[in-house]
């Protein structure tokens, strides 16, 4: 037996993580140097923890034989002394996996060694422990997405105390001062005093550069007193950031509205402000919190210059602008990963596209509106008109819910759907004869007018959070006041009176009875029966509830042809006839009308002789 000091009994325990299938099963613990081991020997077992190594790599000087020397350097030494006193079998060489630093590469171990706790107060069963507050905390906190609420509370529940102090060269400082002899910390308010003040004047560093009798001052012998030299962990750095950014500033509040950042801050900065905040303001530092995912390639792969695979915003900015940089962020979903590449800023810039021709199709249509002479009142409008202000209104209210709850790919697809789907592909078409071709002051025209000036207001307010350039450009083309923007605006307030449920359902079913019609319409153009839409007659055999439904629509606008008609039949199913239209074409509004002869290319329509009789008297 190796007896130099070391004729002690050594416990056996039973662990887990120990097999036969390599050496011999029975295997040496050390419960300073190791989190298996500690667990066994302590944790389960109660065995103290021995002070073996210190700080400085070197084996406790009390400890016989081997005490002073180097813990990884002096391994011969040790093996030397070992054989010299009989205490080695045998000594060989073996190859195997060794801890080691992932910044200076260099072998490492591990040592037990006392640190400073934020203890999560389990102890207090009266609720007022500091696990106990954060997570009646983060009951009234909002998530998005929600899931992030039950994974944060699902670590505040399981996490152990906070391991405040690390051993690192640099850092913020952990200010506390413990008697030697006591271990406890110093608590005097004089000496926390002194070193909030020399914080303040020259930085946290004087901890490390002062000498203690600096804090201590006269009432305390620093001969008496360890100066802690550990640094707080960094995540306590970032935690504390409510403290100084949101309460000192007169036009901020706290808590904040929210944080937001990567899904993996829930472990990080999420937490660690939670923690902080509760603890000295028993609340959360936020109202809401917000993750989004991480930016990949196209392929779904991490960016990496190895790849070649990096997308520098700098670069799309310079060749595509930064509101198609910003629209790509919010037509994303950001609550998962996020795709970014050639083809997808291709799709965006597309979308851009609608929007703006949108915009500058609007911008052309309310050119010279005067709203005070040209304004028309809802109730005098065609039922059309007040349909668009009702999607104006519901529009309105879903993209301010979508705002409060930051669903900004929600808002986008609202946005782009409706210059898309509502307005260019229909409102624009069925319009566009009446304002190109009506008379300038006629109802119907200064009604189209009023809608698009209120849309395009709306628009350009609705946009201007994403497309901030061309929101503003926008704006100055329509205000003509280089002094105003947009972005000193808010969105525009929308009458609830336009709201009206029984027109927008009623123009649900007349769309989809348009689509069904403009289906025939496309064949019939297909197949030759006819050439654009203008040059087409249009009759309908329908149910008397159809015709009811389009009771009052000038069908041939509607449909965007010379003409149409409606027959109500006996039948359930829409029955739908298209033929090509009789009669001259007029120059001006390219309707074919019965009444003008064939062979004259310059014939004029009633409406536009008359119309053009106007203007020559104006």
């Amino acid at each position: 037996m190796f007896s130099q000091g070391y004729d002690h009994d050594v416990p056996l325990f039973l662990a887990d993580y120990v097999t036969t299938e390599q050496g011999t099963g029975f295997v040496h613990i050390a419960p300073g140097h190791g989190p298996e081991d500690y667990a066994l020997a302590h944790l389960q077992h109660g065995v103290e923890v021995p002070d073996t190594v210190g700080e400085d790599g070197l084996i406790a000087e009390h400890l016989p034989l081997f005490g002073g020397m180097h813990v990884l350097r002096d391994n011969q030494k040790i093996a030397d002394i070992m054989n010299e006193y009989g205490g080695l079998i045998g000594i060989g060489t073996l190859v195997h996996s060794y801890p080691h630093s992932w910044r200076s590469h260099a072998p490492v171990i591990y040592r037990n060694a006392a640190q400073w706790f934020v203890s999560m107060g389990d102890e207090h069963v009266d609720g007022t422990g500091l696990r106990s507050v954060a997570l009646d905390a983060l009951q009234n906190t909002d998530f998005y997405p929600a899931s992030g609420q039950k994974r944060l509370i699902s670590m505040i529940e399981n996490r152990p105390d906070w391991c405040l102090s690390r051993q690192r060269a640099w850092g913020v400082p952990i200010p506390v001062f413990y008697h030697k002899q006591t271990g406890e910390p110093l608590r005097d308010q004089a000496v926390v005093d002194r070193i909030v003040s020399a914080f303040a004047e020259e930085g946290c560093d004087v901890w490390f550069t002062s000498p203690a009798a600096r804090f201590l001052g006269a009432d305390y012998n620093e001969a008496d007193y360890i100066q802690v030299k550990d640094i707080a962990d960094v995540w306590f750095d970032s935690g504390s950031t409510h403290a100084f950014v949101l309460e000192t500033r007169e036009d901020l509040q706290s808590p904040a509205d929210l944080y937001l950042e990567g899904s993996d801050q829930h472990r990080g900065w999420f937490h660690s402000s939670l923690l902080e905040s509760c603890g000295t303001r028993g609340q959360a530092p936020y109202k809401g919190v917000l993750t989004h995912g991480f930016v990949l390639d196209e392929q779904g792969r991490k960016m990496s210059k190895s790849l070649g695979n990096v997308v520098a915003p700098q670069k799309i900015i310079q060749q595509n602008g930064a509101d198609i940089l910003r629209l790509w962020v919010v037509s994303s979903d950001y609550y998962d990963d996020l795709r970014i590449g050639p083809e997808i800023i291709k799709r965006q810039t597309d979308h851009y596209r609608r929007i703006r021709n949108t915009l500058r199709y609007l911008l052309g249509a309310v050119n010279g509106f005067d709203r005070s002479t040209e304004a028309v009142q809802p109730a005098e409008m065609p039922e059309l008109e007040r349909w668009v202000l009702h999607r104006l209104a519901e529009l309105d209210q879903q993209i301010r819910e979508n705002t409060r709850a930051y669903d900004f790919h929600g808002i986008f697809t609202l946005i782009h759907d409706f210059c898309n789907s509502d307005l260019s592909a229909f409102y624009f078409d069925v319009r566009k004869d009446c304002l190109y071709c009506d008379e300038q002051n006629s109802l119907d025209r200064r009604a189209c007018r009023t809608v698009m000036d209120h849309a395009l207001q709306c628009l350009i307010s609705w946009v201007a959070p994403i497309l901030c350039f061309t929101a503003d450009e926008a704006w100055l083309a329509y205000t003509g006041d280089e002094t105003d923007s947009i972005h000193l605006h808010t969105y525009m307030d929308v009458p609830d009176h336009w709201r009206d449920q029984l027109v927008a359902d009623r123009w649900v079913k007349i769309r989809s009875l348009r689509s069904e019609i403009m289906v025939a319409l496309e064949a019939a153009r297909n197949d030759g029966t006819i050439g654009g839409g203008l040059s087409a007659e249009v009759k309908l055999t329908a149910s008397q509830d159809t015709a009811d439904l389009l009771n009052g629509i000038d069908l041939a606008s509607l449909l965007i042809t010379s003409a149409a008609e409606i027959d109500i039949g006996d039948t359930a199913n829409l029955q739908i006839s298209v033929r090509r239209a009789e009669g001259g074409k007029c120059v001006r509004c390219w309707k074919v009308f019965a009444y003008l002869p064939v062979e004259n290319e310059q014939a004029i329509c009633s409406r536009c002789e008359t119309v053009l009789i106007s203007k020559s008297e104006d």
